[in-house]
């Protein structure tokens, strides 16, 4: 057999969530016994589109004997659905499309909203949501679904939907969200690779940055300002800052 470039996938680390199942156009991944395995060497292409979609850095690419990258294989694998059928849907949420069927957790399953309809408050005072698609933590969020393809992104800070009061009106509305806490999230420089790809591949019109007064909450700037300077493109990117009564302290454009 050939030396060539395949994935390999650290079992330790690996915490079953399936974001490399769904960015393996190939289907060369599932999850099995709630880990993810490599289903076959003649599925990989090698080129590792997986390895920034993995928030626990799980996987690399390695060169060793394996059998050649097989397309007509592939094609009958996505064919025959892959490894396995994908969990019923919700039927308020569509799915969106993808070359193979999602094998990981259901909560990290790209989904898109249907968007809400413009119009006077619900009766009561209560706010449609504004929320379009799922998920959206930035651990689980893939960096090229389609609802942020084009988009003008919200990439908020944990904390600030639940100090202001009407975030979904004033913020949330007609944008993608991503959602991070820069003191607390693990493994950032996934972030970091995420945020680059909506950038450069997804192609985000604009980056809206919110964020807490509090210190630790720069952070989660840092982080896109920084997305900003290794990307391709260049986007407009603004940061709005928050106080903890939910008051807005402070609105400046940042990049762009």
């Amino acid at each position: 057999m050939p030396l060539r470039d395949v994935i390999v996938i650290d079992e330790e680390r690996c915490d079953g969530c399936g974001d490399c199942v769904s960015a393996c156009a190939e289907g060369a991944i599932a999850i099995v016994d709630g880990k993810a395995r490599l289903v076959s060497d003649t599925y990989c292409d090698g080129l590792g589109a997986c390895l920034g979609h993995c928030p626990q850095g799980a996987i690399t690419v390695i060169r060793r004997e394996a059998a050649a990258f097989d397309e007509a294989a592939v094609a009958r694998h996505l064919a025959a659905g892959g490894a396995a059928a994908a969990p019923a849907t919700p039927p308020v949420l569509q799915v969106l499309a993808q070359p193979e069927p999602h094998l990981g957790c259901p909560g990290s399953r790209p989904q898109l909203m249907p968007r809400p309809v413009e119009g006077p408050p619900a009766a009561g005072g209560d706010q449609t949501s504004q929320l379009r698609h799922w998920p959206v933590q930035l651990h689980l969020v893939p960096p090229t679904a389609a609802f942020f393809r084009g988009a003008d992104v919200l990439l908020a800070a944990d904390c600030v939907a639940f100090a202001v009061g009407d975030f979904h009106r004033r913020y949330l509305r007609g944008r993608s969200l991503a959602i991070a806490c820069p003191k607390l999230d693990s493994n950032q420089e996934v972030y970091l690779g995420k945020l680059v790809a909506m950038i450069d591949e997804a192609e985000i019109r604009s980056l809206q940055v919110m964020v807490m007064e509090v210190p630790c909450c720069g952070g989660l700037l840092r982080l896109a300002t920084e997305a900003v300077r290794r990307a391709r493109r260049t986007v407009p990117v603004e940061c709005l800052v928050v106080a903890t009564d939910g008051r807005l302290l402070g609105q400046r454009a940042v990049a762009g």
